[in-house]
């Protein structure tokens, strides 16, 4: 293995110190290598291969070393890292399965960054007890079979994935989502090894907040992640704030990227704050609530402590960030005010702002800070100005704002955050055919092809769409599971939308304006995809009057508009998801529904052309849509022979495409 590599690599031979000590410990051994760097190497001029090595090795390094690992060696193209020593975690495992796991899926990166997207890694995590010199730096500081054994485990990887041993897998299996990669022959060894597969990382650290029910995989999402974790490195090593604002429509994601940011930052050596709060939608009078949740849950209040009980949680809190005695008898009002514990003093906004931001400043002191907020888009005015005034002064504080939001937070607010220096906006598309596939395989292996690809043509890239209808039909018992696989227990039913989804996008309907939310049902009577002039009949509107409440719509991504020139439909209006038409459909009354259908018909029946179509010896009346603006006789009968003339007339002139 080590013949077919470039020895390019510059490895730091260390002596061990005088007082160097050896012992015998419980380690965890990652080794990892490149897959393709041979073929890279070949015909390339030896400073690129050099250049791509050490990207390589410094992404290596950061990575190893984030979640508390050391660097025991370099060789060729290859990667051995320890964890266990010189200081042991009690989580130390884990810890080497999450950095393989990111370092595999750092990679594809490099390679696409130096010019060839083929390049990938795979690694072998073993745990066991090892021979180490205590003392020691990088080379020699462990040995023993173990060593020899990891480094034979990650041959037999596929490219792109993490094999662990059995101890490994025991002890990170809380944290880490694993699947059966068979026993496994390895050099020198006189019995087959059995492997695991690590898929991916589902909770904190030793379990906490692993989801008990169906979790879908991580797909489609791992360039955003990267932005958030960079945007993070760049905060702490400049020391300055920073704002990541996440836009998408309900179900896309937002809350899953920000968790897989909290997974990642929950396992790295460097303390981080993270603070979070939402907004919630209900009520415009619920002023800074994400605010109020950020400091009870730093102060440890919960929301039933009374004002005796909450009171001293919060001077504790105050006195473990705020040091200096007069300015924390400033801030401690302005706080107790915020969370409702005495009334705000009798002041302007930016006294009271000038508070707050203190309190996250004197925080960010000790560490960098994340704060993230949720459903900004039902945030108030305040809310919003608060944030701005946050990253406006708070210029020289490590921290990094996070903030989703639908795309009604834009309607609103149009220009937030364009005052802040570093902001960096983050937009979630809907996923590819080839994510959902990969997402619903992942959740539930074994999903019939039929059901699998109803279910990808119904979810339209919205992965809560899919993991919804899954969890429908496994509630009702249409999908069972059978020996670690799942079967339709009868003939695919026609998919109904899940009630969690119903109610999802029902709620987002009617976060519309009253008018806006009746132009959607409506425009549901007329199909997927329908023109303005149609609208105008069925709606009963000018069509000039319906332009400013279209755009609306499109802004909040319930309405997308057909531009591909090669379309018929261009021009066109159209559902973003046939769930959000089926949801707006189901809430018409059944007698606006007929009314509403009279009309539509009526509109098709003026705007039809007719042209004669050949069918055995007669000529047969056949419609097709009339160009806008021209003119179209009136259908003949279907029922009357049309007898040719051998005139050119409008029924057998070509049709409109």
């Amino acid at each position: 293995m080590a013949g077919d590599r470039l020895a390019a690599a510059t490895t730091a031979a260390l002596v061990p110190e005088p007082e160097a000590v050896a012992e015998r410990r419980l380690v965890s051994v990652l080794f990892a290598d490149l897959v393709g760097f041979t073929t890279y190497a070949e015909g390339r001029d030896a400073e690129e291969t050099r250049e791509l090595l050490t990207s390589y090795f410094e992404v290596a390094r950061g990575i190893i070393e984030r979640h508390g690992g050391a660097v025991e060696k370099f060789i060729g193209d290859a990667v051995m890292a320890v964890w266990g020593a010189p200081i042991a975690h009690e989580d130390d495992a884990e810890r080497a399965v999450r950095a393989a796991l990111e370092l595999v899926g750092a990679v594809p990166a490099i390679g696409e960054s130096e010019g060839d997207a083929q390049i990938q890694a795979r690694a072998g995590v073993l745990t066991g007890e090892a021979a180490v010199t205590l003392g020691a730096l990088h080379q020699g500081m462990v040995a023993g079979d173990l060593v020899n054994t990891a480094a034979r485990l990650q041959s037999v990887a596929a490219p792109g994935t993490v094999l662990v041993g059995e101890a490994t897998y025991r002890a990170a299996s809380t944290a880490i989502a694993f699947e059966p990669a068979g026993d496994h022959s390895l050099k020198g060894k006189a019995a087959p090894i059995p492997a695991w597969r690590a898929m991916a990382v589902v909770a904190r650290r030793g379990g906490a907040g692993r989801v008990a029910t169906l979790e879908a995989p991580f797909v489609g999402r791992d360039e955003e992640l990267r932005v958030l974790k960079d945007l993070l490195d760049s905060t702490q090593r400049e020391g300055k704030s920073r704002l990541a604002t996440v836009i998408g429509q309900a179900g896309i994601g937002k809350s899953r990227l920000t968790w897989e940011f909290e997974k990642y930052l929950d396992g790295v050596v460097d303390a981080v704050y993270w603070l979070e709060g939402r907004s919630p939608a209900y009520g415009e009078g619920i002023s800074y609530w994400a605010l109020v949740e950020m400091v009870r849950r730093r102060a440890g209040i919960a929301e039933a402590d009374d004002n005796a009980t909450a009171r001293p949680k919060l001077m504790a809190m105050l006195d473990e960030f705020i040091t200096d005695a007069d300015e924390r008898r400033w801030i401690e009002p302005r706080i107790a005010g915020l969370l409702g514990l005495e009334e705000l003093p009798s002041e302007g906004r930016e006294e009271l702002f000038s508070a707050w931001r203190t309190l996250f400043e004197r925080i960010a002191a000790r560490a960098p800070a994340v704060l993230v907020f949720t459903d900004l888009q039902w945030a108030d005015q305040g809310m919003l100005d608060f944030i701005e005034d946050l990253l406006r002064w708070a210029r020289t504080s490590p921290i990094l704002v996070v903030a989703q939001a639908r795309p009604e937070l834009l309607e609103r607010r149009p220009d937030f955050g364009s005052s802040v220096r570093s902001a960096t906006r983050i937009t979630l598309e809907p996923l590819s055919d080839g994510e959902m596939r990969g997402l619903l395989e992942g959740l539930v292996p074994g999903l019939p092809s039929p059901a699998l690809k109803q279910i990808v043509e119904r979810a339209e890239g919205i992965p809560l769409y899919a993991v919804e209808t899954v969890r429908m039909l496994l509630d009702r018992e249409q999908l069972v599971a059978e020996e670690g696989r799942y079967r339709l227990s009868g003939e695919l039913p026609s998919l109904g939308v899940a009630e969690t989804l119903h109610a999802l996008i029902a709620s987002r309907l009617d976060a519309n304006r009253p008018e806006d939310r009746a132009l959607l049902q409506d425009a549901s009577v007329l199909g997927q995809s329908f023109t303005i002039e149609a609208l105008a009949a069925v709606s009963g509107a000018e069509p000039s009057a319906l332009a400013d409440p279209l755009e609306r719509l499109v802004l909040r991504q319930l309405l997308i508009v057909e531009v591909d020139p090669r379309s018929p439909d261009r021009g066109q209006y159209q559902f973003v998801q046939a769930v959000v038409r089926e949801v707006a459909y189901a809430s018409l009354a059944k007698a606006d529904r007929r009314a509403k259908h009279l009309a539509a018909a009526r509109y098709l029946e003026a705007t039809t052309c007719w042209r004669a179509k050949p069918r055995g010896r007669e000529l047969r009346p056949m419609p097709w849509r009339r160009r806008p603006g021209s003119r179209c006789r009136q259908p003949p009968s279907v029922r009357r022979p049309f007898i040719p003339t051998g005139r050119r007339s409008a029924t057998t002139s070509r049709p409109w495409a």
